[in-house]
């Protein structure tokens, strides 16, 4: 097998083990009202493993939301950094993840949970290829039950082992799988789009994160529509599923805690004054602007003291302001 394969099986066993427990104890609940052996059974024990992974990823989901938004609030702070030590790379590099350091932002994180699913979306996957090509069972998942579950098909036609490029001229295998890559990749789209449009501040909408997030904005849904039309429909069901527990988990944390200076918080303001006027309290919660310096009048200048002589003779003109400013003897005064 090689040394890539026994790696490979060291880390895949576990996950079969987990995601095969789970898919079998929602097939085994779905199973007491829907056809055992049928698609349908199988398709709702795929989207509940999704549900229950989702779940689980919640602590890791909130942490990677705390990440994108300091990421999103140290924004200035980096561009002074970029014009400070942008002729040294390496000063440059070292002042960036000093700062990281200090606010508890890690650049990262907000791939941590596609990183962490990417191998159950490959045991799943694998796990249905083996069931449906040898009927070969992984973990709890007996071989009689990976038959039924490799052999399931959705509306008593449509294999959920199948995929796009594999449909065999299939016009339903080849509708469905397409309707589900579209769903995935809009998915995914839309919910990189909420999070630009909605809590990103104005500030961090022109800087290397930006950039990144414009960069992911475009490519992700593109690496999934292509790589979709090989994922087997009972995969897609799944990636789907996730998406829209994706953007659903987003919007929620962005409707009820924006991040600063956003035009989310500036809703969520507008409800909570709204919400405040309507059982008669007042609102609570303001938009902090930066103070404005008051203008104080000018002081008016005392005039300054005059000699007994300068008061005679009147205001004095400009030419003799300075003759006037001259010390007087004692001679001059009687004079």
């Amino acid at each position: 097998m090689g040394i890539f394969g026994d790696i490979g099986h060291f880390i895949m066993t576990p996950l079969y083990y987990v995601i095969s427990l789970v898919l079998v104890g929602w097939h085994e609940v779905l199973s007491t009202v829907l056809d055992p052996k049928g698609g349908l059974s199988w398709v709702l024990s795929i989207v509940g493993l999704t549900l229950v992974i989702r779940a689980a990823l919640i602590p890791l989901f909130a942490k990677q939301i705390k990440s994108s938004r300091n990421m999103q609030l140290i924004q200035p702070k980096v561009k002074e950094l970029q014009k400070k030590f942008g002729h040294d790379r390496e000063r440059l590099a070292q002042e960036t993840m000093k700062l990281y350091k200090e606010t508890g932002t890690n650049p990262f994180a907000s791939c941590l949970p596609i990183l962490l699913q990417m191998p159950i979306f490959l045991a799943l996957f694998r796990l249905l290829d083996q069931a449906a090509k040898k009927g070969t069972g992984h973990g709890v998942l007996t071989s009689s039950m990976a038959k039924d579950f490799g052999n399931a098909k959705i509306g008593g036609s449509i294999p959920i082992s199948d995929t796009f490029l594999k449909a065999n001229g299939d016009v339903g295998v080849m509708l469905l799988a397409a309707f589900l890559v579209l769903a995935m990749t809009a998915t995914t789209f839309t919910t990189q789009r909420q999070l630009m449009s909605k809590n990103m501040p104005k500030d961090a909408l022109t800087g290397p994160y930006a950039q990144q997030q414009k960069m992911l904005l475009y490519v992700l849904p593109v690496v999934f529509a292509v790589g979709g039309v090989a994922f087997p429909i009972g995969v897609l069901f799944y990636w789907t599923t996730s998406n829209l527990w994706t953007m659903a988990q987003q919007f929620y944390v962005i409707r009820n805690n924006p991040a600063p200076g956003t035009e989310a918080e500036k809703a969520k303001i507008e409800r909570d004054r709204i919400k405040a006027e309507r059982h008669g309290q007042p609102a609570t919660t303001e938009i902090v602007e930066a103070p404005v310096e008051e203008k104080r009048p000018a002081q008016r200048q005392q005039p300054k003291k005059q000699t007994r002589q300068q008061r005679r003779a009147g205001p004095t003109k400009p030419a003799d302001a300075k003759r006037a400013t001259k010390p007087t003897t004692k001679d001059e005064e009687s004079q």
